[in-house]
């Protein structure tokens, strides 16, 4: 058929070899070529299995897109010679064959303008040390791989697309190299790009990698990727997976919109980001694992986590380095875990951080340089035995706590300042150590330099200005002190003669400031009696409010015992309230630690509000970690956890919500006196929660049930949000409201004191729409709601 018919050319050489050709199919045009020769393609499908073994040239006669190579089966295009194909569609369904497929030493294909649009096992494949250049191809195989290099073959791809891929849009196997200049690849399962074996490289300058069911980049068995004003997006897994000893390394390229991590290296892997922007990522920007794993970050910015994990976890040994990087708007910024794990961070700022920016825990250590941290909620938290590290020249600022150290974590920082801390600047506790030389603490609102339970912290030459409560704050025995300044005057009452004075008064080592101090009232801590009086006016809950005065009498006389000298009977504060949603657990929680602060049981009286979304971690240790974040947050105040009862659910035999417990109820016992905990929820509920942990039920003094509303309550709190909002309840109103009350449904959703204040809102929202419709409504008018205003009932 003429429509096959195609035509042999010679493009050069002596006259008398010029000659020319037609033939019926493109294998005897082919079988006619000689090296040079051009092989030219009138339009029409041509349903062979071309092998192309001459260094000729094969393009449509009429243009792009107007011959297609479509065999039944088998590879639908073979290059092994010097070849150039250009301008054609390709098209196969074997699920077994590629496409194309350039293979052995001999070959050098050149493609250019094709479009590969298959159903095949690859799109196009260069394989047995064969050469291949594409240039402005497109590979759409929604059954396979896009491309793939393997059998140390090469390849340069410029300007190229894969559109669709089954599985990668680019495999480098078997020491393969490939290079990609300003390419996209979208629309590919399993990975955007697959590297694996030694030897194994794949360098990237320009290109795209999005919408990647599974990751971007993923490089395993010492396989090397480079990749340069890149941008990785859109993927369902991570942006980047690295495994066994493989080596990613990014100039100045973009990752973003990543539902998971940016980044996750182990099994001895490198990754090295220069002048990158990570944003936008779900579970963290770099998770590092394993010994021998190493990232190195230098001039990258790491911003707006989508989720709430540490951006940046290192744990199992792994080393990380940030040099010039900038962190902000994130959950928490740096977790370095375990033993032999190690981060080495200079130059590099934290900020808008919610949680803690840098975080140590279980032997790992840390060596900061000149870095800063602002606007964080703890700036360093040194967590347990065998963590610490270095930190030089270190600024630390607006931050609830600057630098924590707990259960025996020993770090060295130097030269280093904490400044404006909403609490303590430096708190060490539950045998924390840790050697501050030539450090300052200034402009706080709380304490200075703040240890306790006898921690034998060494301080050299360190100074607090202008802090609220006191510079230096020893609650026991133990910090050793040499030559520090203060113009602060601590709370803690020692001998007169060893008691710094205001005014850089000199601070002596020793046990001489070691008395316990006096816990003061909170500041501007109203008198308990009006805390008490506000409860006292809450609308209903007798019982509560009975059960609440009983305590608080119990606190109370014992502390008057106690100053007499008298033994005071143990008590247990923490709560457990019971009842339906809407019944002002939260409201009576808050009074009671406001009340307790003004008897000088709590230091603030705070209340902290918490859910399971907030203990719960969704990987093994990041439940604790967000419990014991919470359980900071409320020292010296309330933690108030509702719907406790979801740490336990009936079917959670592996659910972390247990872990939580567990961790509550170990920090409940060693910081007994710094928190109050009240959990509350249902009351079917909440026994299953209490019955979950051994521990817990003891840690709990007693339970209080919050009856629900009768409907004459509620129509009392709807009079008082009538009085808020100067509205007036006709005398017609307050009876229909009252009926009202009465038909509603009190299954496990009603909402008590909330459905009083919807209600009202409803009926604010009809008055305005019936007074809006009044020429010249009076003040009457705007203030009255008439029976009319009433939600219209439920059908």
């Amino acid at each position: 058929m003429t429509e096959h018919r195609v035509r042999v050319t010679q493009d050069s050489g002596s006259r008398w070899r010029r000659r020319a050709g037609e033939y019926q199919t493109l294998a005897e045009a082919l079988a006619a070529a000689e090296p040079g020769d051009t092989v030219t393609l009138r339009p029409g499908v041509f349903r062979e299995n071309v092998l192309i073994d001459k260094a000729v040239t094969v393009v449509p006669a009429e243009g792009p897109g107007t011959v297609r190579l479509d065999p039944s089966s088998g590879v639908a295009l073979t290059v092994t010679a010097a070849a150039t194909v250009r301008d054609l569609v390709i098209e196969g369904f074997d699920s077994s064959a590629a496409a194309v497929l350039i293979t052995g030493p001999e070959a050098a294909a050149t493609l250019v303008g094709c479009r590969v649009d298959t159903h095949s096992a690859v799109g196009i494949e260069v394989t047995e040390r064969a050469a291949a250049r594409l240039t402005g191809c497109t590979v759409n195989n929604p059954a396979g791989l896009g491309l793939r290099l393997r059998g140390a073959a090469t390849a340069q791809i410029e300007e190229c697309e894969v559109a669709a891929a089954g599985q990668a849009g680019l495999a480098v196997l078997e020491g393969a190299e490939a290079r990609l200049n300003r390419c996209r690849l979208h629309h590919a399962a399993g990975a955007g790009v697959l590297l694996t074996d030694a030897g194994s490289l794949a360098e990237l300058t320009g290109c795209e990698l999005y919408e990647i069911r599974g990751s971007g980049v993923q490089a395993e068995a010492k396989a090397v990727g480079r990749l340069t004003d890149c941008a990785v997006h859109r993927v369902t897994g991570n942006g980047l997976t690295l495994d066994t000893e493989a080596e990613l390394h990014l100039v100045e390229c973009r990752l973003h919109e990543l539902p998971e991590n940016a980044a996750d290296l182990r099994g001895h892997s490198t990754l090295t980001l220069e002048r990158c922007t990570v944003r936008a990522f779900g579970r963290g920007a770099l998770s590092v694992w394993d010994p021998g794993t190493r990232a190195e970050a230098t001039g990258c910015v790491i911003e707006d986590s989508t989720g709430d994990y540490p951006a940046i976890w290192v744990s199992d040994g792994a080393q990380l380095t940030l040099a010039d990087c900038t962190l902000h708007d994130l959950p928490d910024a740096l977790f370095v875990l375990d033993r032999d794990s190690r981060a080495t961070v200079t130059d590099t700022s934290f900020s808008r951080i919610r949680s803690s920016a840098i975080s140590v825990s279980s032997g790992a250590t840390v060596a900061l340089e000149r870095c800063r941290v602002r606007e964080a909620g703890t700036g360093l938290w040194f967590r347990d035995h065998g963590s610490g590290g270095l930190l030089t020249e270190c600024e630390i600022a607006e931050v609830a706590t600057g630098v924590i150290v707990t259960k025996g974590a020993d770090p060295v920082l130097r030269d280093c300042v904490v400044r404006g801390s909403a609490e303590a600047a430096v708190y060490v506790s539950a045998q924390g150590r840790g050697s501050f030389e030539d450090c300052r603490a200034v402009q706080g609102k709380g304490f200075g330099f703040h240890v306790i339970d006898g921690c034998r912290t060494v301080l050299t030459r360190c100074r607090a200005e202008q802090n609220g409560r006191a510079g230096f704050e020893f609650s026991e025995p133990g910090p050793v002190v040499e030559a520090c300044t203060s113009d602060d005057v601590p709370s803690a009452k020692a001998p007169a003669e060893t008691v710094p004075a205001p005014r850089t008064a000199q601070l002596t080592a020793g046990p001489a400031l070691v008395a316990p101090p006096q816990i003061a009232p909170i500041p501007d801590c109203r008198p308990p009696d009006e805390a008490l009086a506000e409860l006292d006016a809450l609308i209903g809950l007798a019982t509560v409010k009975q059960e609440v005065r009983t305590l608080i009498d119990l606190i109370s006389v014992g502390r008057r015992r106690q100053q007499a000298g008298l033994k005071a009977p143990s008590l247990r504060r923490h709560l457990v309230f019971t009842g339906s949603p809407g019944t002002g657990k939260t409201t009576v929680a808050r009074l009671y630690g406001e009340i307790l602060a003004s008897l000088g049981v709590l230091q603030r009286g705070h209340l902290v509000e918490v859910a399971r979304v907030d203990l719960v971690g969704e990987h093994i240790g990041s439940t604790a970690i967000r419990t014991q974040a919470a359980f900071e947050q409320a020292r010296g105040g309330v933690l108030f956890i509702d719907e406790a009862y979801t740490l336990s659910p009936e079917d959670g035999a592996r659910d972390f919500g247990r872990e939580a417990i567990d961790t509550l109820v170990k920090l409940m016992e060693d910081h007994r006196d710094a928190v109050v905990v009240i959990v509350a929820g249902y009351t079917a509920e909440m026994e299953r929660f209490l019955s979950s942990n051994p521990g817990v039920s003891s840690r709990f003094s007693r339970t209080i049930t919050f009856p629900d509303y009768t409907d004459s309550e509620l129509l009392e709190i709807a009079r008082t949000q009538c009085a808020e909002h100067e509205y007036q309840l006709a005398e017609a109103t307050a009876g229909a409201l009252l009926d009202h009350f009465a038909t509603l449904h009190r299954g496990p959703s009603f909402g008590n004191g909330r459905t009083a204040r919807q209600v009202f809102e409803t009926m604010v929202e009809r008055h305005a729409m019936r007074v809006a419709q009044l020429p010249d409504p009076s003040t009457e008018d705007l203030q009255l709601l008439v029976p009319a205003d009433l939600p219209l009932p439920r059908g």
